[in-house]
């Protein structure tokens, strides 16, 4: 039997944006096992939610992650809503889907670029970030907000955008659309992707499915779930089907991302078709009294919000599972019997988010 060591991956390294620990234990240089460390990060939400109004806990949930926070305060006030038994005019819900899928496509190109520099491509992350940043300017003139934007609250959505600055903005995504060819052209045929992240980081259908995978972790291997497909919202009158690659590995997750970003531009377009003009919020009186589980789709996955209500304006719980927790123990299967180099590939494959992982 070899020698075993354990090394330490993290919590920092070149590759990880964001602190998450394991510990490898590796023969030679093969990885036998890895132990995940998670907790570096405490913000005490539930504490807060007793603190803090219904309403004021919107914002603290949009803070939860930067780059889907607009996400995360839909899963909360659509939570909120179904306690309430409020009726949200059609106009917020068509908004809060035309600034969710922005916030898909900021989020993957963010992660192209991000998985371009932890495998050497420098420009490639440049160039990346450089077509993101005009995303993040439609952002900032729709909502004010580059990285947390407070456009929604319970009942609706905080602001409106008129017809003319909306027929602007497609625009300028068809702009957006033209730079965003040339990056995942590169993904899906530069030969040096297809060979460092092909067979590398095998997540099998039937154990993507068995350890609870979610979002393009899951539908890389094969499984065709998408919490849109649940039809929340403004997603009942809108036409898609889910992304779905069957080889398993890091080179389908990047595909799915690479193709979700095309389908979001496809969604946003249907916005602007089918949004109807009408108000953009609706009048909020009294208490939530009861429980929730609210389910939506981020750029990583299923989250889910649990609220309950007790009659005042303040919560009893908030509890959220975010989609990166969920993919952590297929991450661990992902990285059994891998190389110690492929390691970083693996890891940054799943697009992991541990601010929104710990709280």
């Amino acid at each position: 039997m070899a020698n075993r060591t354990i090394i330490p991956f993290g919590p920092q390294h070149p590759v990880l944006p964001e602190p998450i620990h394991l510990d490898l234990v590796l023969e030679d240089e093969k990885v036998v096992e890895a132990i995940p460390n998670v907790g570096f990060v405490h913000r005490g939400l539930e504490l807060l939610c007793q603190k803090k109004s219904f309403q004021d806990m919107v914002l603290v949930a949009e803070r939860i992650c930067g780059i889907c926070s607009l996400i995360h305060g839909v899963g909360f006030v659509q939570g909120i809503e179904k306690v309430m038994n409020l009726e949200v005019p059609e106009r917020a819900l068509f908004l809060r889907v035309f600034w969710g899928e922005l916030s898909r496509i900021h989020s993957h190109i963010l992660w192209l670029g991000l998985a371009a520099d932890a495998i050497g491509f420098e420009s490639l992350f440049m160039h990346s970030w450089r077509v993101r940043e005009m995303v993040l300017d439609i952002f900032e003139e729709t909502t004010g907000g580059r990285v947390i934007f407070d456009a929604v609250k319970v009942g609706g959505v905080r602001k409106d955008i008129s017809k003319e600055t909306f027929t602007r903005i497609m625009k300028q995504l068809d702009k957006v659309e033209e730079e965003y060819k040339q990056i995942a052209e590169v993904f899906i045929k530069d030969f040096t992707i297809i060979h460092r992240w092909s067979n590398v980081g095998v997540l099998s259908k039937e154990n993507a499915a068995k350890l609870g995978a979610v979002g393009p972790t899951l539908r890389a291997s094969g499984i065709k779930s998408d919490t849109r497909m649940l039809k929340y919202g403004a997603y009942e009158k809108i036409d898609f089907e889910p992304i779905v690659e069957h080889t398993c590995d890091c080179y389908a997750r990047s595909l799915v991302r690479v193709k979700e970003v095309y389908q979001s531009f496809d969604i946003i377009r249907q916005c602007y078709n089918k949004i109807s003009e009408g108000e953009i919020e609706t009048k909020v009186t009294g208490f939530p009294t009861g429980e929730f589980f609210s389910r939506v789709e981020q750029p990583r996955g299923e989250v889910i919000y649990y609220v309950k209500g007790n009659g005042t304006k303040f919560l009893d719980r908030f509890r959220v599972r975010t989609p990166t927790f969920a993919n952590i123990p297929p991450l661990l299967q992902m990285l059994a019997g891998c190389d110690l180099a492929d390691v970083p590939a693996i890891i940054i494959s799943i697009d992991p988010c541990i601010s929104c992982t710990e709280r």
